[in-house]
């Protein structure tokens, strides 16, 4: 283990929180947020991007930020996604029109996607086999935590102040993670004996100038949207100065669709030109097309399912072309990763135990995921309340979760990654298939709902660690970011896929037991219909964590480590020759 190793996880792992709670903390802002860009609450369907958007951008980027984090510094790849991040949380505070907020969502996501498999990898950079376990399982922690934290935290500001202090706020304390991070990796080795300096070659002058005129456009650019954004009212007032900041359609109103706007865009294009030799070949040796096709069959899935209302569809509005699109990008980056010679997941990074983690991850997303939002649901069926009071009643099982996390992580020092996840997932499974059993009026029960929650709780909390400890050691040493980055891809798919089959069934079962109905008007009998469809649901996310805790058996019963020492040496010596 590396000197400030505990120092820099903690960094990370408080980013990676951060980066969580950002993606439920407009839960409760929403409505506010779609006023301040002028959307109404009668139009709620145009407020879905603002949520949507940050989901792609999570999704979407993370295999890239995976395989990019093995080919150079992980902290570093660490500071750049919390610089997007702030950034994306700078365009939304100040955002007036709805596009720009999605796109400051979108760089939210961007930014916060790549947190999770960088500070994955940094721990089994950091951690040995056999002693990966707490620190694994308290990075799962903190992001189940920010999870839980999120709408909360957007509660607390909205009771003191607006919907925009809640980004403000997310920039303050990026920057203060920022802050850290560059305390932390600084490096306190004495400096080698100076070496007489070479005479400066045109060479080395045409590189430095073209350094310093990037740090100058950079700045611009900052400095024009800033402007843009902002649009301060002392200059667009006045008439000797305001004109650039006239919209080419006055119609709209629009403050990016502007003179200033336009040179802002400029100006970040040619910052791209400027610095093309520093990130496009790093991207290149990425596998950029095998990414780029994998974002879009990734970013169709997510859009066509997280658009839809899993109250009465299955497919979202865009769903009849983005699938359509979405898998023939699938079978493009197919053909990519068998052809290329160096694909974006390279040849051997996911084998051994890497298959069992993936699908596991699947089934837990799928189980997670229904728990989330159809016991809410039950609940304004049965009890009338609101979404916000609805979503109350889960905090039982969010919270049971990181504590499931770190617990598992604690249990890794002593038994393999099956005999914890095998059994906590079991629990999952009970839980959620007594779930299953819930009447009209068993959420009225204190206990006989809490046991159930808590179980499901931490019995996917358990398997948080184990899953990613089981991958992490059977992948190779120059694919943990990699690996890291497929399982959290594969449990947000499970989520996605897995709520739209679900409800799909729950669905067909509730117009079965309406068709039923002698009188289709009567509201207790349609009531009970609607029951019954959230116990389908459920019943078949029972199903997924059953199956998750069979698959879990293959994630190995010795812990992670044992017999391992004499392999990692002959690996060790093996990239010191190469």
């Amino acid at each position: 283990m590396l000197r400030g190793a505990h120092a820099l996880l903690t960094v990370a792992a408080l980013a990676v929180a951060l980066a969580a709670a950002d993606t439920y903390v407009v839960v409760l802002a929403l409505t506010d947020m779609m006023a301040g860009v002028g959307v109404g609450i009668e139009s709620l369907q145009k407020g879905t991007p603002i949520i949507s958007g940050f989901l792609l951008g999570y999704v979407a980027v993370l295999p890239l930020i995976g395989r990019v984090s093995d080919l150079m510094d992980r902290r570093r790849i660490l500071t750049w996604c919390l610089v997007v991040f702030v950034l994306g949380s700078a365009v939304t505070a100040v955002a007036v029109e709805l596009p720009v907020m999605v796109g400051g969502r979108l760089l939210q996501g961007l930014g916060g996607g790549g947190l999770v498999p960088a500070t994955l990898a940094l721990v089994a950079d950091l951690w040995p086999p056999g002693r990966r376990g707490m620190p694994l399982g308290i990075v799962g922690a903190v992001q189940e935590l920010g999870s839980v934290l999120g709408p909360l935290l957007g509660a607390l500001v909205l009771a003191v102040a607006g919907w925009r202090e809640i980004f403000w706020l997310n920039v303050l304390l990026g920057l203060l993670c920022l802050g850290a991070l560059h305390l932390m990796t600084r490096r306190p080795t004495p400096a080698p004996p100076p070496t007489p300096a070479p005479p400066s070659t045109p060479t080395g002058r045409a590189q430095w100038w073209r350094r310093a005129t990037a740090y100058l456009v950079g700045i611009l650019a900052l400095t024009l949207t800033a402007l843009t954004l902002w649009a301060p009212e002392l200059l667009t007032s006045s008439i000797a100065l305001g004109g650039p900041f006239v919209p080419f359609d006055p119609a709209s109103g629009s403050r990016a669709l502007t003179p200033i706007g336009a040179v802002a865009a400029g100006a970040w294009l040619l910052l791209g030109v400027l610095t093309l030799g520093r990130w496009l070949p790093l991207l290149l040796r990425a596998d950029l097309l095998g990414a780029t096709l994998l974002a879009v069959a990734l970013g169709s899935l997510v859009l066509t399912f997280s658009t839809a209302d899993p109250e009465s569809e299955v497919l979202g509005p865009w769903g009849a072309w983005l699938l359509p699109v979405g898998g023939l990008a699938a079978l493009a980056f197919l053909l990519r990763q068998r052809l290329a010679a160096d694909p974006l997941i390279p040849h051997g990074v996911v084998r051994g135990r890497v298959w069992p983690a993936l699908l596991v991850s699947v089934l837990v997303g799928a189980a997670i995921v229904a728990v989330v939002v159809d016991v809410p649901l039950l609940s304004r069926l049965t009890q009338g309340t609101d979404e916000t009071d609805a979503a109350l009643v889960l905090v039982r099982f969010l919270v049971a979760v990181p504590v499931g996390a770190v617990l598992g992580g604690w249990l890794l020092r002593r038994v393999g990654p099956a005999l914890v996840a095998a059994p906590g997932l079991a629990v999952t499974a009970v839980s959620v298939l007594a779930m299953a059993r819930w009447e009209r009026s068993s959420l009225d029960e204190l206990v006989a709902t809490t046991v159930p929650l808590v179980g499901a709780g931490l019995g996917v909390g358990l398997a948080i660690a184990p899953v990613n400890d089981a991958a992490l050691a059977d992948a190779r040493d120059d694919g943990h970011g990699t690996v890291s980055s497929l399982v959290v891809v594969a449990r947000m798919v499970g989520m996605v896929v897995g709520l739209a089959l679900l409800t799909s069934v729950g669905l067909r079962r509730f117009h079965d037991e309406v068709g039923r109905l002698p009188d289709p008007t009567d509201t207790e009998a349609l009531l009970d219909a609607a029951v019954v469809q959230v116990q389908t649901v459920l019943t078949g996310a029972g199903y997924a964590a059953a199956l998750a805790a069979v698959l879990a058996l293959a994630l190995g019963l010795r812990p992670v480590g044992h017999g391992r020492a004499v392999r990692h040496g002959q690996d060790d010596g093996a990239r010191t020759h190469a």
